[in-house]
């Protein structure tokens, strides 16, 4: 018996470079029967970008593309547009992330799916929501996040916007209709009916900035907000502002220092300033006095000189690497990681043994890593296997929708596949 839950699920990926991708890679990982449909002779663009072996798919297409199936497909010629009524016929889901109006220009307008497959699934990639007043822009990540609100709260107050190099805008848009489409097929074992589902990129930006919207609704009612660090000296205008690397839970916390951080750009630890915490921060730096000090022991009471308190820990931390750091404030129960790069990711024990970072083997690029599965089971563990090359599975997919051999070498020779 299979531990896959989602096998027997076979969906049709008609998305390109990252949102749309991550989200159907996610649904192979765990069993489904990914169809990746791309353009004969040049498929995805990202297969393409950033290449660093000439001639081999690019990393920004494999480490988006794990364990799906490639079928090359022209839509614009007859034989392909009867080859995709096939596949929606025999499919559960089709994922799509094209301008707005592109499949029904194709002829594959929703009643016309549905028509074809009442029971198929259409899950959407789009920017904004349908009937917003920018429904029409085109979005890639970073205007996302501008347009989702994190670019205005993420910086220094005495800089511009900034954006994060987490793919809040894309991936975390995958991640959103991942588990829109999961409950839509929750959804037809109730009804028996399929659905639209459409997932925008600043709609999932604007859901992991909720805390932010929190604190504007604070911000207009008491006009300040006592746990950012322009409390209590500096001035608030009437919108959130930009934070540094303040906690954003409530509790105050900073990038420090540690040994080396004058020649590595990246020997800092985050160390977050907990009440509960407080008695054993002070223990383990050596300041139990404040620990009954009026002007220490309570949030309020250290806010106004909160910079001072973490000049004192970086005091502490000048003679210890980040990681001797963190190894003793954990005995204290302190929440604190070490600032950790792609590099020390890449080759950090503790993710390989967990499948969080894998190693898979390409036909033509050879090893490389790549992201797996952030969610754990106790009875699944999802394969992780290379991502397709261009049109490697056409014939097998060709062949299950029960084409001929001549039929197929037809298609290929007219350049429909």
């Amino acid at each position: 018996m299979s531990n896959k839950p989602l096998e027997g699920i076979k969906i049709i990926d008609f998305t390109h470079v990252q949102a749309g991708p991550a989200c159907t890679q996610m649904l192979a990982w765990f069993g489904a029967d990914v169809i990746k449909v791309e353009r004969p002779g040049s498929g995805d663009v990202t297969r393409n970008q950033l290449r660093d072996i000439p001639d081999a798919d690019a990393l920004y297409f494999t480490m988006l593309n794990s364990n799906k199936r490639s079928l090359t497909l022209d839509t614009k010629k007859a034989e392909g547009k009867e080859v995709l009524t096939r596949l929606i016929k025999e499919s559960d889901v089709l994922v799509e992330n094209f301008g707005p109006g592109a499949l029904d220009r194709m002829g594959f307008s929703w009643e016309n799916i549905k028509a074809l497959n009442p029971k198929m699934i259409v899950a959407s990639v789009k920017g904004f929501s349908d009937g917003h007043h920018y429904d029409d822009l085109k979005v890639y990540e970073n205007v996302a996040q501008c347009a989702g609100g994190a670019a205005s709260t993420t910086g220094f107050w005495d800089g511009p916007p900034t954006i994060s190099a987490a793919a809040l805008g894309d991936s975390n848009t995958g991640m959103h209709l991942a588990i829109g489409i999961l409950t839509a097929i929750i959804g037809r074992q109730q009804t028996g009916k399929g659905q639209k589902v459409a997932v925008s990129m600043q709609d999932s930006v604007l859901n992991l900035c909720r805390v932010k919207l929190r604190d504007q609704q604070r911000l207009d009612r008491v006009g300040y907000l006592e746990e950012y660090p322009q409390y209590p000296h500096g001035t608030f205008s009437d919108v959130v502002p930009r934070g540094g690397n303040a906690g954003g839970g409530g509790q105050p916390g900073w990038v420090l220092k540690c040994k080396g951080w004058e020649t590595d750009p990246n020997a800092y630890i985050y160390f977050t300033i907990q009440g509960h915490a407080w008695a054993p921060i002070c223990r383990a730096i050596g300041k139990e006095q404040w620990i009954d000090d009026p002007d220490y022991n309570t949030a309020e009471a250290r806010q106004p000189h909160i910079f001072d308190i973490f000049g004192k820990i970086e005091e502490w931390l000048a003679d210890k690497t980040k990681y001797e750091a963190v190894d003793i404030l954990r005995k204290f129960d302190i929440p604190c990681a070490p600032v950790l790069t792609m590099k020390e990711l890449a080759n950090d024990e503790s993710l390989r043994k967990s499948g969080s970072i894998v190693e898979v083997d390409h036909k033509v690029r050879g090893k490389y890593l790549t992201v797996g599965s952030p969610i754990k089971f106790s009875d699944l563990k999802p394969e992780i296997k290379a991502s397709p090359l261009l049109g490697e599975h056409t014939a097998d997919v060709l062949a299950e929708l029960g084409y001929s051999r001549e039929q197929v070498a037809q298609m290929q020779e007219s350049g429909a596949v």
